[in-house]
């Protein structure tokens, strides 16, 4: 099986159609006021509204209340729930769309728990701890954290480039991978050719 592709941290209808044209599984729009990646809903939405089918949505959340994720919902056409914070599974859970719950790699996660604390997730989505983001950091954690054989799928996000994708690949085989600052020219403005060279980067790994 070929690894699925999440570009996150879309920003402008652009970046988003040269996404879809080289062959994103999937569009990450950050609803995070605090992120530089912010995008609002609105936006969000006209962006959508021009893309072609069988790309999945997906609105990414950090520790924000239940009006504000239902706000979002309400203003544009999600497939998949991100919550990238502290949330419960109870809080994921409510909102009548499948989701994934980020896991930040400290040191002494317990990723086997996590699965169990979050059954109903869709897949967990690891990225790397940092003090200053959640997400985007473009920092690396160590592969060999994630163990073998899990029951849930897992996307492995937080530094990836299009120059160590395919080490990765070789390394562990997720079900998807997530890319935001690796592919991007500025903070959420995406550059074509790194996008490019980020699906080869896939694709052949799993020649």
């Amino acid at each position: 099986m070929i690894t699925k592709v999440k570009f996150c941290g879309i920003t402008n209808l652009k970046d988003a159609i040269s996404a879809a044209e080289l062959g994103a599984d999937a569009l990450g729009f950050v609803f995070y006021p605090k992120s530089p990646r912010f995008i609002s809903p609105k936006n969000a939405n006209e962006i959508i509204k021009k893309l072609p089918p069988f790309i999945s949505m997906v609105g990414l959340f950090v520790n924000q209340s239940k009006s504000e994720v239902e706000e979002v919902i309400k203003g544009c056409p999600l497939n998949l729930l991100q919550f990238h914070g502290d949330e419960n599974e109870s809080f994921c859970k409510q909102y009548n769309l499948p989701y994934i719950k980020a896991i930040t790699m400290k040191s002494d996660v317990d990723l086997l728990k996590c699965i169990q604390e979050y059954n109903s997730a869709k897949a967990l989505l690891l990225d790397t701890f940092s003090k200053v983001a959640r997400g985007g950091s473009g920092e690396v954690f160590d592969w060999k954290m994630i163990p073998p054989n899990t029951l849930k799928p897992i996307i492995v996000a937080g530094g990836l480039t299009p120059d160590n994708v395919q080490t990765l690949l070789e390394v562990i085989s997720p079900y998807g991978v997530d890319v935001s600052s690796g592919i991007e020219i500025n903070k959420g403005l995406k550059d074509y050719k790194l996008m490019k060279k980020f699906i080869l980067g896939v694709t052949n790994a799993g020649v």
